[in-house]
């Protein structure tokens, strides 16, 4: 388990149990994509070199394939550091009170949501798949009667281990506010740009 400096708002005697991102064959997948749209371009211009040398040569044309081919790897660049990020910025930690989504949409959009166990309903593992089943990934869907409705944990490692811990906890924390006569909490949502 992977321990956090920092838990936002947090409460006394609050405890981290899961802390979770998207499973790693989405970086494999990532990587195997960027690698195509960054060799084959070169490998293409490695085998057509006598005519790639007669057009860079060219007063006009050198320029203009200078451009094109800087503003192509630019974007390849560029798109495989949104999606790291993307990839790395969406986490998932359940506590032994609360739930904490947060989903990063882009380089300057976050989305951050929180969810009191005691308002879980239910929570729900799917394995889709082959590779699914034999890298034991998937999803996990978390439903409340709230607005929004069910998180998502998306793409994660153990989604059947995940279930029964957050049922567990559910349970505990349900236990736990019961005992002290407290009304379950609603999902607090905020967004940051």
């Amino acid at each position: 388990m992977k321990t956090l400096a920092h838990l936002p708002n947090q409460r006394p005697n609050e405890k981290v149990v899961l802390f979770m991102r998207r499973h790693w064959i989405a970086l494999v997948a990532l990587g195997f994509g960027f690698s195509i749209t960054t060799f084959l371009p070169l490998s293409i211009g490695w085998y057509y070199w006598d005519t790639l040398t007669i057009w860079l040569a060219h007063p006009s044309g050198g320029p203009l394939v200078t451009i094109i081919g800087s503003m192509y790897f630019l974007s390849v660049w560029l798109f495989a550091f949104v999606e790291f990020t993307d990839y790395y910025l969406d986490t998932w930690i359940v506590t032994n009170e609360r739930i904490i989504n947060t989903e990063q949409e882009g380089l300057f959009h976050r989305t951050a949501s929180e969810l009191d166990l005691a308002a879980v309903q239910d929570a729900t593992a799917e394995i889709r798949g082959i590779l699914q089943t034999l890298l034991t990934y998937g999803n996990v869907f978390v439903q409340t009667a709230g607005e929004k409705g069910r998180f998502h944990f998306k793409n994660i490692n153990n989604p059947e281990q995940v279930k029964e811990v957050v049922n567990k906890l559910v349970e505990e924390d349900k236990k736990r506010l019961s005992s002290y006569g407290a009304v379950p909490a609603k999902i607090k949502t905020s967004k940051l740009k």
